[in-house]
């Protein structure tokens, strides 16, 4: 390669959608990267920037162009026609004279050495960019101006120098040059960028950007850390919103701001939720983590008096604060008992009926599931009639993220047992990955009833998620359903409550979960081949069957429980039972005593759910299984030995595979 320099690639926009900035950002870049990389241009990672107004990289030790290629290509025959070698060679830009004739095993042909003009980067860099753009994960593009360019956003211009040189070339439109815009408000001129590796420090110093997403977002977090312990305050949790705030600005500057102390009065979650969502303000806690009348503007402008900035954002956070407080108010005039009956006007869906009867329905499991888990069912019962009662409220209607946290505020307020509260709350728990569960077992019954209800009605009208689609968030109730019975250890039979489809999908999710605890494939698939009743019992099975899988003899006692599957499978029907008298061959005889003496420890052991202990006892069958299958004949000519020695079998792997079934450990 020749000519190496850092590659510059800009694509400057209007302001671009905040959440998705840095996912846009880095797929593009990524992608150019490797089509460099495929061209032999470059193999060195992208750096990435991103700002709200452009998508940007630097792509280090870049060539120019990439060597050429020789290789060999075979063609006919050396006693071929002459024209059909002199079109073989014309073909490759060759004379007849330029072939070399080698010798193979079919007899000697002609061969042509073809050499292939390496990648040059000012041919294929703008279409790279083009197929880069078109490749990202865009939902929605639009049109602007008069040209035929689609994008997220109006493109209005494009950057691409490989060193100091701009290379040539047009996308979306738009023609490849050196110019670029700093800050809308604090550079006041275009600024042409002299160097690709210049570029940041560049932006930064004249235009008053920092380009890297993640030092603006550092720079932000430091900033709001600083403002936080100079009001002796904490910031609670801020990573989402941390992200969206470093996609709205350019040059950071993080002012504070207050509010009445009287709106303290409405829940903590309604403030937090108007001041972060609607207005991406930071608010501050105490170090009990209560909520103080005190918040944290990330403002786009560094100015020497923040008076403006701030009582401008004060005024505005005030009509919203006071919508809360008065959504609050009106609510509480209403009991939740009292909204009950309005929820059969609202449809939950058009073929399972309305909320109400959707209530019905998990006031029904939830009884049943409290009672097998030695809950309270009439809490429980209480709790789900209510669940969904906050649904009619002013201020789930206008905050739907805090559907069952205002159920818990009003049901406090309506002397609803302390139970019934949290379990107004919490049933909605996990609502996404790393999610607290609920944290009481009325709360864990209401939970699980309202996530099996949606699984069940669901499944029930074909609504099943396909590939990538799941509109319900069946998988997610599916996998709260598994964390909340595994991780609270709930007695409860899965097949008492369901039907073998909505089953298997809930396994499904369960095999997912195992293996992200860190268990193997085999050692997931070897318990839940058996379809497991009691998912709470999940984990010691698979500890007893990674303590197995340990011992020495287990790898020759899981070949020979498969062996013995096949074996029953061969024979069709198996007999219940079988007779020692019938036993006649030594190995046989001391398989079934061996057996016989051990069963009793496995059958206790298991009653007692010590899987690990159960799994150990099989280890002192290797010897007897290794010598039956050496010197027994399991299909003998007797039916009557035959059947014997297949219903002892049948006892034997009913035993092996009492805990797991020990053939998926089989190599």
């Amino acid at each position: 390669m020749a000519d190496k320099a850092t590659l510059l690639v800009e694509l400057l926009t209007e302001e671009l959608p905040p959440k998705s900035l840095r996912a846009l950002s880095e797929a593009f870049a990524t992608h150019v990267a490797q089509a460099l990389a495929k061209a032999q241009l470059a193999g060195a990672s992208p750096t990435v920037f991103a700002t709200p107004r452009r998508l940007a990289f630097t792509v280090a030790d870049v060539a120019a162009s990439a060597a050429g290629r020789e290789s060999e290509v075979t063609g006919p025959s050396a006693s071929a026609p002459a024209n059909a070698i002199a079109g073989f060679a014309r073909k490759h830009g060759l004379t007849p004279e330029q072939l070399e004739k080698r010798d193979t095993p079919k007899g000697p042909v002609m061969l042509a050495r073809v050499k292939t003009k390496g990648a040059v980067l000012d041919e294929l860099l703008a279409g790279m960019v083009e197929e880069a753009l078109k490749a990202l994960p865009i939902p929605k593009i639009m049109r602007w101006g008069s040209g035929d360019a689609q994008f997220v956003r109006p493109v209005h211009g494009l950057v691409m120098l490989h060193g100091e040189r701009v290379v040539a070339g047009s996308v979306l439109g738009i023609s490849a040059g050196r110019s670029t815009v700093g800050h809308r408000f604090l550079s006041a001129s275009a600024i042409s960028v002299h160097k690709a590796d210049g570029y940041a420090a560049q932006l930064q110093n004249e235009g008053k950007v920092i380009a890297s997403f993640a030092a603006r977002r550092a720079e932000i977090e430091r900033q709001l850390k600083a403002a936080a312990a100079k009001e002796s305050a904490d910031l609670g949790g801020y990573a989402d919103l941390l992200d969206e705030v470093t996609a709205l600005v350019e040059f950071p500057q993080v002012y504070g701001g207050g509010f009445d102390r009287a709106f303290l009065e409405v829940p903590a979650e309604c403030l937090i939720l108007t001041m972060r969502q609607n207005q991406k303000y930071f608010p501050l806690f105490d170090g009990k983590g209560h909520l103080q009348p005190r918040f944290l503007i990330v403002s786009n402008m560094v100015v020497a008096d923040p008076r403006h900035i701030v009582g401008g954002n004060e005024r505005v956070v005030r009509p919203r604060l006071e919508d809360a407080r008065f959504f609050y108010n009106q609510d509480r005039k209403t009991r939740l008992e009292a909204r009950v009956p309005q929820l059969g006007k609202v449809v939950y869906h058009a073929k399972l009926g309305s909320q109400l009867e959707r209530v019905e329905r998990i006031q029904l499991l939830a009884g049943k599931i409290a009672r097998t888990i030695k809950a309270d069912a009439a809490l429980a019962e209480r709790a789900a009639w209510l669940s969904k009662a906050d649904l009619l409220t002013g201020m789930v209607g206008e905050f739907p993220e805090l559907q069952g946290v205002m159920g818990r505020y009003y049901a406090t307020q309506d002397a609803e047992p302390k139970e019934v509260s949290a379990a107004i709350d919490q049933h909605y728990r996990p609502r996404f990955a790393g999610d607290a569960l609920p944290e009481n077992p009325v709360a864990c019954a209401v939970a699980l009833a309202d996530k099996l209800d949606s699984l069940i009605g669901l499944f029930s009208i074909g609504q099943t998620p396909t590939g990538e689609r799941d509109p319900f968030g069946l998988r997610r109730a599916a996998l709260g359903v598994v964390r909340i019975v595994v991780e609270r250890q709930l007695p409860m039979r899965l097949p008492d409550l369901v039907k073998a489809d909505v089953q298997n999908f809930i396994y499904d999710r369960a095999r997912g979960y195992f293996r992200e605890q860190g268990y193997s494939a085999n050692e997931v698939e070897a318990v839940f081949s058996l379809n497991p009743a009691e998912l709470a019992l999940v984990p010691k099975a698979l500890e007893a069957v990674r303590a197995f899988s340990a011992l020495p003899e287990a790898e020759s006692l899981a070949a020979a429980n498969k062996r013995i599957g096949n074996i029953l499978k061969q024979a069709g029907t198996v007999p219940t039972d079988f007779d020692p008298a019938l036993m006649v061959l030594p190995e046989e005889k001391s398989l079934a005593s061996t057996f016989g003496k051990l069963q009793p420890d496995v059958d206790k052991a298991f009653g007692a759910l010590d899987y690990t202990g159960a799994l150990r006892a099989l280890a002192s069958l290797k010897t007897p299984v290794d010598a039956f299958f050496d010197k027994v004949m399991v299909m003998d000519k007797d039916p009557k030995v035959r059947a014997n020695r297949i219903g002892f079998l049948g006892r034997l792997h009913g035993t092996m595979n009492r805990i797991a079934d020990l053939s998926k450990l089989a190599t």
